[in-house]
């Protein structure tokens, strides 16, 4: 800011100085500063007032209440701590000071970035995979706890299952849970109990605690050691605010050791609500099926009858029945005999005098028979003479008065002597056998009318 001119106005102290708080706030943004706290004080009204120093200097600082509330550790005095703050001056005062934004803890920003990187790593492989979460046992009778035999988590843990669910047994697998080679020891307990797998839930748990002193459980061993383990794992690690690696890996984050040490087990008098509940609705189902059993068994009683009383009752039913039959069936019968009768009159009085054609009938089957015997007789006397005639005209008879029958070696009876032509075997049948007989020669007919004189030599 320039001086102002001689014979320029004059300005007050309040301008002056609101002259300068403006110009450092065009001047300076958000910027982190690294010191030690010097003359902490809380203020009623929740604002922090102190001076951050180092070995050369120190400035004024102030954190309101509407920032201060999130920080999630207490502050004290000669604390190495980081602000992220803008540059200012109040000007009542002319004081130059810092309004500070945002508190951490001196190099937990680098520790904030190696974590925000391993767990970048770990989701990326699907550590963080809510498919891969196992449900916790709905009855679990031995929970394992890894912890510091020395922690004041282990005692709220105990306490905790002692008040709500002392039939659970506990097995402790101690470890250290800060400092030097804590992360080794952690993940030898894990891979203990999961070695083991005589627990059927593992708690792994510590008390609050700065980031650097939940460090251990961001270590990546111990991630993978509860990404591996054989039971499901809650893990109850710090306070609310706080988050660990281990917190995301495990199966279920509890907020505190006995929030987790809750979670674990169902208090017993829960169970025995819920065993008397069940006992209670199966007491309740079973009544209500023996009630409708009961009701069931009456209507069947109502539907009940005696023996004695069915049976006459179908003694009554069979006798009806028969009554109807006997009417279904006498009915027609009686009217079709009726109509019958009513017929029969009819064709009576319908009918001819059958005695008078009677007589012609004799009459006419006596001439038909007497006829009938004459024609036969003289049919049996023809056909006696034309049997005569015929046994006087058979070939047997002509040859027993000494002819005979010549025939060829065919078989071929033989009239004429030109069917002969020696030497010819031929075959003559007598009234009585045959003979085979040879041809020497053939002597033909000499005069018309003349008798057959061909002379035949037997060989």
């Amino acid at each position: 800011m320039m001086a102002p001119d001689v014979g320029s106005d004059i300005l007050t102290v309040s301008q002056l100085n609101q002259a300068v708080a403006r110009m450092l706030e065009r001047n300076f943004g958000l910027t982190w500063i690294a010191g030690e706290i010097s003359n902490f004080t809380r203020a009623a009204s929740g604002h922090w007032y102190f001076t951050l120093k180092d070995a050369n200097a120190q400035v004024r600082a102030v954190m309101f209440r509407g920032r201060s509330q999130y920080v999630d550790f207490n502050p004290r005095e000669g604390d190495k701590i980081e602000v992220r703050t803008t540059v200012g001056l109040y000007a009542p005062r002319g004081d130059f000071q810092l309004n500070v934004e945002a508190m951490r803890k001196a190099g937990v920003g680098n520790l904030y970035e190696a974590f925000l990187r391993l767990k970048a790593t770990l989701a990326a492989e699907g550590l963080f995979d809510p498919v891969r979460k196992r449900a916790l046992p709905a009855f679990a009778r031995t929970i394992g706890i890894v912890t510091s035999p020395q922690a004041a988590a282990l005692r709220d843990v105990i306490t905790a299952f002692r008040r709500r669910a002392p039939h659970v047994q506990l097995i402790l697998y101690p470890t250290l849970v800060q400092g030097d080679g804590a992360a080794e020891r952690i993940t030898q307990a894990i891979d203990t109990a999961s070695r083991r797998a005589e627990c059927d839930l593992l708690l792994v748990c510590r008390g609050g605690g700065s980031l650097e002193d939940l460090w251990s459980f961001n270590d990546e061993k111990v991630a993978r050691a509860i990404a591996g383990c054989s039971m499901p794992v809650i893990s109850g690690v710090g306070h609310e605010t706080d988050f660990t690696i281990a917190d995301f890996v495990a199966d279920l984050r509890a907020p505190t050791p006995t929030a987790a040490a809750e979670l674990a087990a169902t208090p017993t008098r829960d169970w025995l609500a819920s065993i008397a509940q069940h006992a209670q609705d199966l007491s309740d189902a079973l009544r209500r099926q023996f009630d409708d059993h009961t009701q069931k068994l009456d209507w069947y009683a109502n539907r009940l009858q005696s023996p004695a009383v069915a049976i006459r009752q179908q003694r009554l039913r069979i006798e009806t029945l028969q009554l109807r039959l006997r009417h279904a069936t006498q009915s027609p019968l009686t009217s079709t005999r009726f109509g019958l009768e009513q017929l029969h009159r009819r064709l009576q009085h319908a009918l001819p005098d059958t005695d008078a054609r009677r007589t012609q009938l004799q009459a006419k089957s006596l001439q038909l028979a007497n006829l009938f015997g004459t024609q036969f007789t003289a049919g049996r006397h023809r056909h006696s003479a034309l049997q005569a005639q015929l046994e006087l005209l058979a070939p047997q008879r002509t040859l027993e008065r000494g002819y005979a029958i010549l025939q060829d070696g065919d078989g071929k009876v033989l009239h004429d002597t030109g069917e002969l032509a020696p030497p010819q075997q031929l075959i003559i049948t007598l009234a009585k056998g045959s003979a085979r007989v040879g041809i020497d020669a053939v002597q033909p007919l000499t005069g018309a009318g003349a008798t057959s004189a061909g002379e035949a030599r037997k060989r």
